[in-house]
């Protein structure tokens, strides 16, 4: 065989072994196992979106109503999006994790996320973004690198000091309390105690209120309820509880009602406003509240402003929130609904939730 002939049989060998290594590599290469857009994708949607909503728990009258209201405010939109709500049946952060996946595998456009807590669902969270997916966290934060914007229903100063200025009020001043939260690991809750206990030691105001104990309900009615008895067994001297989570409030109203202690034992905290109106009514216990509703359509707005690229997260995006007005991100990606305010009984009409 004639050189020439030779050397053109190696170049087309060598040509064939590229193309074989090639759609060898390819075959190997990772698959988007979630179904979902490709890792790193940016993507804006101007119109029709899907937000997937998660809760810390799904049959929270609060987080049904912020659910509620995000469905009537896409309807008056007109835009056809489409809401979906999705949740664990443990308050943590690890058990909203497989919920966050389900969503990334349906591929939908913006993650509205109430965090149980900061770190539990955050790498899953992250995973999201890099798929494309805009992240949002409502209510109660997650890590600021695992979404881009935090709704946040009021400033976590202002809600511990309405909530101690309650007690205060309730107690004229003096007298010992406690505090009965929701988890150990509840962002909010967590924020408002260390915001009340640094002005207990800062504010002379409080000089003569002394926090006892800070307990656990564990979002939950029924273990809400014993601690509110516990407390009150504990400690004879008890005056007064805050309860900052909105299933313990009620039902630790609903015990010592029963046993006879409230009255003696005065209660403030966050809930519903309508499951406490006799017991605002009667004056033994306050309420401190903002329209949740409103929560729920701020929320809507900064997902559909994700979604359409024209916020980001940066201070300073402008929020179009529709009948609610304009609003600005602030610090850290946060944007703030309102002020609370502390419901009695000459204020509870305002509050229809």
């Amino acid at each position: 065989m004639r050189k020439t002939n030779l050397r053109k049989i190696r170049r087309v060998a060598a040509g064939l072994c590229v193309l074989v290594l090639t759609a060898a590599f390819a075959s190997c290469a990772p698959e988007d196992s979630d179904g979902g857009s490709s890792a790193g994708e940016e993507r804006c949607t101007d119109g029709q979106i899907t937000i997937g909503v998660i809760p810390k728990l799904g049959d929270d009258p609060y987080m049904t109503t912020v659910r509620d209201a995000m469905t009537e405010e896409s309807e008056a939109t007109g835009d056809g999006d489409e809401i979906v709500y999705t949740s664990p049946s443990e308050a943590t952060g690890s058990a909203q994790i497989p919920f966050v996946q389900q969503l990334i595998s349906q591929d939908v456009d913006v993650i509205a996320i109430s965090g149980s807590d900061l770190e539990g669902a955050a790498a899953v969270l992250e995973k999201a973004q890099e798929r494309g997916i805009k992240v949002l966290s409502f209510d109660s934060d997650v890590a600021p690198d695992a979404r881009s914007v935090f709704v946040n229903q009021v400033d976590i100063q202002e809600i511990g000091d309405r909530m101690l200025d309650s007690m205060h009020g309730l107690l004229d001043g003096t007298g010992d309390f406690a505090v009965l939260s929701s988890t150990q690991t509840a962002v909010n809750q967590n924020a408002w105690i260390a915001s009340m206990e640094e002005r207990l030691g800062s504010d002379d105001k409080f000089a003569d209120m002394e926090l006892v104990d800070v307990v656990y309900g564990e979002e939950k009615a029924d273990v809400s309820a014993n601690r509110a008895l516990e407390l009150v067994n504990t400690y004879p001297d008890l005056e007064g509880i805050i309860v900052p989570a909105g299933i313990s409030l009620p039902a630790a109203a609903t015990a010592l009602e029963d046993s006879g202690d409230l009255g003696r034992v005065k209660l403030t905290g966050l809930a519903p406003a309508t499951l406490l109106s006799e017991q605002i009514q009667s004056g033994n216990v306050q309420d401190i509240w903002w329209n949740v509703g409103d929560l729920g359509r701020l929320s809507y707005h900064v997902a559909k402003g994700l979604a359409a690229c024209e916020i980001t997260g940066a201070e300073g995006d402008p929020v179009d929130a529709g009948d609610l007005g304009e609003f600005t991100i602030g610090d850290n990606g946060e944007v703030i609904l309102g002020p609370a305010q502390i419901v009695t009984p000459e204020n509870l009409s305002e509050f229809p939730f």
